[in-house]
């Protein structure tokens, strides 16, 4: 029997704080091609999560918090914020589902924040047409304001204005 515990918690908060890119996972499936992905995530306030979707394969996503809060955003092809979702381990949301097809991004609003994620396997890194063309690249210096934006977004909002 495969068990979450606080402790397990409190260490892959620890990682993600030292982790360059403030994020840390702990994978309770045993591979990578596994068809069920279930794993904890833990996200620090200065991480970035590049828009992306599951389009290819289609696949669903499931997030419920374990610890802390986050902003989840729903997009549309030109990244205008078409939904947002405030989740918190204290409710009142404390779970969603993302569809497939759907540009999405998470942001952690408090550090020690975690999340459970399922989704379907095989996982496959998002590229191509699944990244946001109009969103930046994890490391450039413009992801970083964009974390910034991802809080305080709201529904109609564009992240980057059209050119």
């Amino acid at each position: 029997m495969k068990q979450i515990e606080s402790s397990l918690l409190d260490e892959l908060t620890g990682k993600a704080k030292d982790s360059p890119r403030k994020r840390m996972n702990f994978n309770l499936h045993d591979a990578l091609s596994d068809p069920l992905q279930r794993l904890c995530n833990a996200i620090e306030p200065e991480t970035y999560i590049r828009p992306h979707r599951h389009a290819d394969p289609e696949t669903c996503e499931v997030f419920i918090m374990l610890r802390g809060s986050a902003v989840l955003l729903f997009f549309d092809e030109s990244g205008r914020v078409i939904d947002r979702s405030a989740l918190s381990a204290k409710g009142p949301v404390i779970a969603a589902e993302i569809p497939p097809k759907t540009w999405h991004a998470i942001a952690s609003l408090e550090s020690g924040t975690v999340f459970f994620e399922v989704k379907q396997g095989p996982y496959v890194r998002p590229s191509g047409l699944n990244v946001a063309e109009w969103a930046p690249d994890e490391g450039e210096p413009a992801a970083t304001d964009f974390v910034c934006r991802y809080k305080t977004a709201k529904v109609g909002e564009r992240l980057i204005p059209q050119q």
